[in-house]
């Protein structure tokens, strides 16, 4: 299992080791096979806004967007099957972070969670599928507060 970060920000202020850390955690709970790779990369904001544009048709900056691999997603014998990309704006994360009252670091574990579950078939367009990834964030949270 491998998760490669990348960042788009020069400096880069944010310890990128987290990100690997947690994605591993999740894939490894979700039973995401050993030989999976996904890749995060962190982006400012005038970059998510265009992907935000350019993808999915709305204006302006989100916080996290997924794009899961088109099949088959696997490569050679010998190379990891590609999950997908998370991308993240800790720009918008950290304003968000300040108006739910919480800290950005949880706001940012919070929306590589939400990525990587969209990447393994999880959605929210309904209330039902919403609140099952809701719960699903907050165990998986809750789990990796437990052992760090």
């Amino acid at each position: 299992m491998q998760v490669r970060v990348t960042s788009h920000r020069d400096p880069e202020p944010l310890a990128l080791e987290a990100f690997e850390r947690l994605g591993a955690f999740v894939m490894r709970l979700e039973e995401v096979p050993d030989a999976a790779e996904l890749s995060v990369a962190i982006v400012g904001i005038e970059e998510m806004a265009h992907l935000n544009e350019q993808y999915r048709g709305i204006s302006g900056p989100t916080d996290v967007l997924s794009f899961g691999c088109d099949e088959p997603c696997a490569a050679g014998s010998d190379e990891p099957i590609t999950l997908g990309d998370v991308i993240i704006s800790p720009e918008v994360a950290e304003k968000q972070a300040a108006e739910l009252g919480t800290t950005a670091e949880a706001e940012l574990n919070l929306l590589l969670v939400h990525g990587v579950l969209h990447l393994l078939g999880y959605e929210h367009d309904a209330d039902e599928a919403a609140e099952a990834m809701q719960a699903r964030e907050r165990a998986l949270l809750a789990a990796w507060s437990d052992q760090s």
